[in-house]
């Protein structure tokens, strides 16, 4: 009878154990659901970032074995957030310079902050690099460029970003933005003798991955 007794309890306990099994994985695949759910429903969209305007206040190239680059450019940035019901955290956002995918210019960070539903923020960095040692294949890229009345750079944006839905905060989200900048000597302001005077074509659209 006691043997009986101890097994009977002993099955008791499993039982109890797989209800409280069956019970807790059914509350995690509710919360899986209802995660995915509001995701479909709200369906973030990424920030959109747009180049406004790109001015070379400093584009030196030292020649000779070691090629150095100095440089002085101050963009202007805008960012929207096209979303009617999800807010976005710029929790951190670095901008920089790139010619031929390399980094020329320090990076400079970008006020951090909130933006709410459908808003607009606008930053207007300096962005400086100071003897910036450049291969020798960029370097005579770079002069042919200047020779040849132009320059195409990028301006590249990297950050962090979180995700707000009523009082709820996603975790963080890699950001990243590149943004072409066409420029074209300004004949009008460009003197013989002196360095050429590049002038930003127009406003572009940067691509976003997040």
């Amino acid at each position: 009878m006691k043997k009986d007794c101890g097994i009977h309890g002993e099955q008791k306990r499993h039982k109890l154990y797989r209800r409280l099994f069956a019970t807790f994985l059914v509350l995690v695949i509710l919360a899986l659901l209802a995660v995915l759910v509001v995701w479909l429903v709200l369906r973030p969209t990424k920030p959109r970032f747009y180049l406004q305007d790109a001015d070379l206040l400093r584009f030196n190239l030292t020649p000779g074995a070691a090629p150095l680059l100095t440089s002085v450019v101050q963009v202007t940035l805008s960012s929207r957030n096209p979303n009617d019901r999800i807010g976005v955290y710029y929790d951190r956002l670095d901008a920089f310079v790139l010619y031929n995918s390399q980094q020329v210019t320090a990076a400079t960070a970008l006020p951090s902050g909130y933006q709410g539903h459908n808003d607009v923020t606008v930053w207007s960095p300096y962005l400086y690099g100071a003897d910036v040692p450049l291969a020798p294949y960029l370097a005579d890229a770079l002069s042919q460029d200047e020779n040849a009345g132009y320059l195409l750079l990028y301006v590249r944006v990297d950050g962090l970003l979180r995700w707000k839905v009523g009082t709820w905060i996603s975790g963080h989200y890699h950001l990243q933005a590149n943004c072409p900048a066409f420029l074209t000597v300004d004949t009008a302001k460009s003197h013989g003798g002196a360095p050429p005077l590049f002038r930003f074509q127009q406003i572009t659209t940067c691509s976003v991955d997040v």
